[in-house]
């Protein structure tokens, strides 16, 4: 067994936070449907219950009380103990859990000042770059005029642009000429939030980097493919100047359409707010991250729904899968890729001024292929050579 460091102390304060908030929330839900029962409720109508009163209300809050107690002892335990040990590299198994949790609660983590929350960085050879300092940048070997940044989709990280022992990114981009770039970045915030971040982060780089960039690619997977949208809404109307260098934008099974699987987690959530026996425990399907809920629309503003159209004067593909062996207008609009239809990835819609209007000759379909297997898969990158060469 290993030394304990720094980043597993601090996972394992992460975790209380995560137990302490998880029992409070369960004890919350018990109470409410232990009090509709009281009521005498009908089957179906609005719920009225509340908290209880009297004898039971008390053990539920000394309940509450205890385990928010008991946290905060564990806790402020804990913040001396991580600042004595050792920092230590993160493991590649370690990030990947991170990442899930923070794409499903993300939001929650930073409000309530979880250790487990992401911060957003721009990284390179799996370390983040200080792009506040130009010296820091300078130290990078081979950089060029050229970037390519890459974002990845929800739960995931930039690791996850390896498959099977092989970052075809990384190849892709010396082939081209591109210094690679790779965001890592709390999933479960709002879009618009992590767009407005990015716009920020690349204002920055641009300016530190060593040499003039006179070019700038952002390949985006899934929602890394709305991310980079916002980040290019937000710097047209900041006037922000890294837009000049943007010349493509690549987008991998990104749903600019919404996502089918979040808008059927949203319907299940309506149908069970008709029964008060039922409504209770809507509060589990409402812990859905503002960054998953902003699937539901493909949303990448701070107004949802909005249409935002692609910036002018960039090169923009499209790349969708589908999971059947042959075009298939059932399959593709119903299934797709498993999470992202055929039609919301090549920014289809049936509102033509909803269209994101990508020429036919800058989209591509793969079959057989889910939506995380498009990470590796050959023909993407293939295609993405032959389009930016």
């Amino acid at each position: 067994m290993g030394l304990m460091n720094r980043t597993n102390v601090s996972d394992l304060r992460g975790v209380v936070k995560l137990a302490v908030d998880a029992t409070v929330g369960i004890t919350d839900l018990v109470e409410k449907v232990h009090h509709t029962i009281q009521l005498g409720h009908p089957p179906l109508g609005t719920s009225h219950a509340n908290k209880t009163k009297g004898l039971t209300g008390f053990v539920y809050r000394s309940i509450r009380g205890t385990t928010h107690l008991l946290g905060r002892g564990l806790d402020a335990g804990l913040v001396p103990v991580a600042g004595l040990l050792p920092e230590t590299a993160s493991p590649a198994i370690r990030d990947a859990v991170v990442s899930a949790i923070n794409g499903v609660s993300g939001d929650h983590l930073v409000q309530t000042g979880n250790p487990l929350a992401i911060e957003m960085t721009i990284r390179q050879a799996g370390a983040p770059l200080d792009i506040e300092e130009p010296d820091a940048v300078n130290t990078l070997a081979s950089s060029t005029g050229k970037l390519m940044l890459f974002v990845h989709g929800l739960c995931l990280n930039d690791g996850h642009w390896s498959r099977d022992g092989q970052n075809r990114g990384e190849t892709l981009a010396a082939e081209l000429g591109y210094t690679p770039l790779y965001l890592r970045y709390n999933t479960g915030l709002p879009i618009a939030s992590n767009g407005r971040q990015l716009a920020m982060m690349l204002q920055e780089i641009m300016h530190n980097w060593p040499c003039p960039v006179n070019e700038l690619a952002i390949v985006g997977h899934s929602m890394g493919g709305l991310v980079a949208r916002s980040a290019c809404h937000y710097a047209q109307l900041e006037s922000q100047d890294w837009l000049h260098q943007l010349r493509s934008l690549v987008f991998i099974g990104t749903p600019h359409q919404g996502a089918p699987l979040e808008r059927s987690g949203n319907w299940i959530e309506k149908v069970m707010g008709l029964s008060p026996y039922a409504a209770p425990f809507t509060r589990i399907t409402k812990k859905r991250s503002a960054g998953m809920t902003d699937l539901r629309h493909g949303s990448i503003t701070d107004q949802l729904q909005v249409h935002v159209p692609l910036p002018g004067g960039v090169d923009s593909y499209a790349m969708a899968a589908t999971l059947g062996n042959k075009r298939s207008r059932i399959h593709e609009r119903l299934i797709g890729d498993g999470l992202v239809s055929v039609d919301s990835a090549l920014g289809k819609a049936k509102d033509p001024s909803c269209c994101l209007a990508i020429p036919d000759n800058r989209q591509w379909i793969g079959f057989e292929t889910g939506h995380i297997e498009l990470l590796g898969h050959p023909g993407v990158y293939t295609q993405l050579h032959h389009w930016l060469q």
